[in-house]
């Protein structure tokens, strides 16, 4: 069964960087994407990669910030933060798609349990 389990998350000053991990258990054979649920807000989509890497998609309030990418190698998909902003605070997870494209359905016994990313001064 497909585990995901995110890390990389901490305590980062405004204009900082972060570089998420979410690691699969077994190869990912779909697409993986990220999320993020702030305090009282609902969940979000993130960003999200198809499994062979060509498709990539993020959400408005990301681009030109963040990036995704996937090592299949090491059954792990990044996504490297830039110029972070306190409204980026969130639990950021990640989850497998249904398909190996970004079909926007997940798996849902796929979620990791999620890592904390606050960007304060």
């Amino acid at each position: 069964q497909l585990q995901l389990e995110e890390s990389g998350g901490g305590l980062v000053q405004p204009g900082g960087s972060l570089r998420l991990s979410c690691r699969a258990s077994i190869v990912p054979l779909y697409a993986i994407e990220w999320f993020r649920q702030a305090p009282g807000k609902e969940r979000e989509s993130v960003s999200c990669i198809s499994s062979n890497g060509v498709e990539i998609t993020y959400a408005d309030s990301v681009k030109g910030r963040f990036t995704i990418s996937r090592d299949n190698a090491r059954n792990t998909v990044y996504l490297q933060m830039d110029s972070l902003e306190p409204e980026d605070t969130a639990v950021y997870s990640c989850a497998a798609d249904r398909e190996y494209f970004c079909s926007g359905s997940v798996r849902a016994d796929s979620w990791g349990q999620g890592t904390q990313v606050t960007v304060s001064s």
